[in-house]
């Protein structure tokens, strides 16, 4: 006889590595609400306002926007798989594993990719995307604004200026910075766009929030041939999620709760304010970290503030410090990906995650744990100096 698990019962963490962050009671709650048919008319309402309100997070007015049923992955398959045909040639910004993974997509979509490569951590400027715009005339540009796996920031307004003046396509990744830093697309000109719920949105993961500028449906309607995935292809999502409500799939009914209470918050609290909050909060753990003799992996001049990548001091175990810090505090930090496994930890300041209690525990924590495992850490030093940032006014 098979026999049956107990009802699970997961501890409360303090989710502070590269996502999932944490989820406010209310999203959680909004998750229990009572499931209604994917085209019932409350539902449908719930999708309309979804849409209104991830139009304002995206900041932009284009008509294709929506949340895609799948994580951000998904997001990014959807923008890939839409624009490029079999043929067309992307070319792909790689400073990290999202970027990478982004042209894996590109070519299982048959497209002919051109990478344009940097070391992890490592950011691109205009002039040479300039140059292999030139040289390679690609149909689409892809490229990530906030890259999880190293912590560096790309700036977007030149190179998404250059992408128009050359008549190509701007795909960016902001699966980590939207609603936690500037995400601008009507202003910069993005074309199609990607995110998750699972970050700075501070909604479990589940969904994945998507842009498409009209020159982006454009370039949708005169496809040659299929989308290679028949659930991604937005030419049958688009009309389930437009006024035709056409049955497609049975959309994650519960889950579009969650994301509707998790923009209502984002928007009641203000983007901008929301904005200043992580570069705020970022501050003051870098201020701490520093204290503790803890470096970075990326220059501050293109350091994300939801996502610090720091540098595993020599002589101590990554995996080691990590588990200790959830078993003892029940708290999660990140590993590195890829060439920086190993060498960094990645500390999230998340949507919810993103408070001062978080820094103060995180700082206080590390300390602990350092210390037990030999080095030699100024106790005290890390909540020192971020209470030291906290108490000066014009912090």
């Amino acid at each position: 006889m098979t026999s049956i698990p107990p009802r699970i019962s997961p501890p409360k963490r303090i989710l502070m590595g590269p996502g999932p962050s944490d989820v406010e009671a209310s999203v959680l709650a909004a998750l229990a609400a009572p499931t209604v048919g994917h085209l019932d008319g409350v539902f449908l309402k719930v999708m309309d306002e979804l849409q209104q309100m991830l139009r304002a997070v995206f900041r932009t007015q284009n008509r294709l926007t929506l949340a895609v049923s799948g994580t951000g992955s998904a997001g990014m398959e959807t923008c890939v798989a839409n624009l490029i045909e079999p043929g067309d040639t992307m070319l792909v910004c790689v400073n990290g594993v999202f970027g990478g993974r982004m042209a894996d997509v590109a070519a299982r979509c048959g497209a002919q990719v051109v990478k344009l490569e940097r070391p992890f951590g490592d950011i691109f400027t205009p002039e040479e995307i300039e140059a292999a715009l030139k040289e390679h005339r690609p149909k689409a540009l892809g490229i990530v604004q906030a890259e999880t796996s190293t912590g560096a920031h790309q700036a977007m307004p030149d190179i998404a200026r250059l992408a128009r003046e050359h008549e190509t396509l701007v795909v960016m990744d902001c699966v980590t910075s939207l609603a936690g830093m500037p995400v601008e697309i009507d202003e910069w000109g993005i074309d199609a766009a990607y995110s998750g719920t699972q970050k700075c949105l501070s909604c479990p993961p589940g969904l994945s929030p998507v842009t498409f500028s009209d020159r982006a449906v454009a370039a949708l309607d005169a496809r040659q041939k299929k989308v290679q995935s028949w659930y991604l292809d937005l030419q049958m999502v688009k009309d389930y999620w437009g006024s035709n409500r056409a049955y497609h799939h049975t959309a994650p009914i519960n889950m579009n709760y969650a994301l509707h209470e998790a923009l209502r918050l984002t928007l009641i609290e203000g983007l901008e304010v929301r904005w200043a909050r992580h570069q705020h909060h970022h501050r003051a753990l870098a201020a701490g970290l520093e204290a503790l003799g803890l470096g970075y992996a990326v220059p501050a001049t293109h350091r994300l503030p939801m996502l610090n990548a720091v540098k595993i001091p020599d002589g101590i175990d990554d995996a080691t410090i990590r588990r200790q810090l959830l078993e003892k505090f029940g708290l999660e930090i990140g590993g590195g990906l890829g060439p920086m496994k190993g060498k960094v930890w990645r500390i999230g300041l998340m949507g919810a995650t993103c408070t001062a209690t978080n820094v103060l525990i995180c700082l206080a924590a590390l300390e602990q744990v350092l210390l037990a495992n030999g080095l030699k850490v100024p106790a005290g030093a890390g909540v020192a100096a971020a209470n030291a940032f906290y108490a000066t006014p014009a912090a």
